[in-house]
């Protein structure tokens, strides 16, 4: 792995965007960039925060402040983490790998993706050998083999992965628009190469639905979160959950903690943004749930405004793996420093000396 220069002018995280879209190819581009359909729920991701106010308090004795919280039995040094996003080496040769280095340098956590294209072991290797890491977690979607999903699950735990984070909200694709446009196809040497075998082909009569009677069949269900909070050690977060009463029915099933999300405006667009769900589902689940956010964070005062709204901690997405594009491991360090730094100052220019003093009067 080659350190690399930043590119020149970069100051925030939407800097590296232009870099990025240079270096990477347009069918990369479309995919890593793009959202469902008409992409509403992509843009409204962004403007949602936008359109949050705070409100400040001043002359506030901030001295021994810090930005650390607990998650899941440990003390984070601050709450951003690296939401997980496949095939990481379509933006740059060291994919994964990169991040996981950057993320732990920067003491951040990481939801190391299924569908990563480097190997988990080497991933979990990254942030053993950094004492100062954040969490790492793994993502999982459901594959209706529950061989293959024991042994996926008992390689995660070898490793050292902390916890296991189910996407619950793509049982099938989006339709991506901008993708098929670019007519996107995997490149032959990048491929989800933690996941071996082929899936099973399916087999319909005359008459039958693809989706309703092909994919369907195979998605998760209620069951599966039995089956997987039976079959692991390991603490279980959802991840696209967006409705109160799927929210209180994942804590009823003994659910660890969950991840507010519409997946970043790529499955089901009109989706409400993130920031719009967030506080619903936290009253739903009340305070003592671990809960995160991802869909749209790009400044630090938008980690503060999720904090704010509800959330433990929030998942950065695109702006990481544009950084990845354009300057490599170095990009996402100093991407992901760049964010606490100016969370440090929103926290600072409100008055808040901890995470915990973050709540709803700091909103307009």
């Amino acid at each position: 792995m080659r350190l690399e220069a930043l590119p020149e002018g970069v100051v925030n995280l939407a800097d590296f965007e232009a870099p990025a879209r240079e270096r990477m190819s347009a069918q990369a581009w479309a995919y890593m960039s793009g959202g469902a359909a008409d992409e509403l729920t992509l843009r409204a991701n962004r403007s949602a925060w936008d359109a949050i106010k705070l409100q400040p308090r001043v002359l506030r004795d901030l001295s021994g402040g810090h930005t650390r919280l607990p998650l899941l039995g440990r003390e984070l040094a601050h709450p951003i983490l690296l939401a997980p996003i496949a095939y990481q080496r379509l933006a740059h040769e060291d994919g994964e790998l990169a991040s996981a280095y950057a993320a732990a340098a920067q003491s951040a956590g990481m939801v190391l993706s299924a569908q990563s294209s480097v190997e988990m072991e080497a991933v979990a290797k990254a942030f053993a050998d950094e004492p100062q890491s954040g969490p790492l977690w793994f993502q999982l979607y459901w594959r209706d083999d529950p061989g293959f999903m024991l042994e996926l699950i008992q390689r995660v735990e070898r490793a050292g992965y902390e916890a296991l984070v189910l996407t619950v909200d793509a049982p099938v694709h989006g339709a991506r628009d901008r993708e098929r446009r670019a007519g996107f196809q995997l490149p032959d040497d990048v491929r989800a190469v933690n996941l071996g075998g082929r899936k099973q082909p399916l087999a319909l009569a005359p008459g039958q639905s693809m989706m309703f009677d092909g994919l369907m069949p195979r998605a998760a269900t209620w069951r599966e979160i039995d089956w997987l909070r039976a079959h692991s050690r390991l603490p279980l977060l959802l991840k696209g959950v967006s409705h109160p009463d799927d929210a209180r029915e994942a804590l009823q099933r003994g659910v660890s903690g969950l991840i507010v999300s519409n997946h970043g405006g790529r499955t089901l667009d009109t989706l409400p943004a993130t920031a719009e769900l967030l506080p619903v589902v936290r009253a739903a689940v009340g305070e003592a749930v671990p809960l995160l956010v991802d869909g749209g964070i790009r400044r630090g005062t938008d980690v503060l405004k999720a904090l704010a709204l509800g959330a433990d901690a929030v998942l950065l997405g695109r702006p990481y793996v544009f950084a990845l594009a354009a300057a490599g491991a170095l990009g996402v360090a100093h991407g992901l420093r760049l964010l606490r730094d100016e969370f440090e100052i929103a926290m600072a220019l409100t008055g808040c000396k901890t995470p915990a003093d973050a709540g709803p009067h700091l909103l307009w």
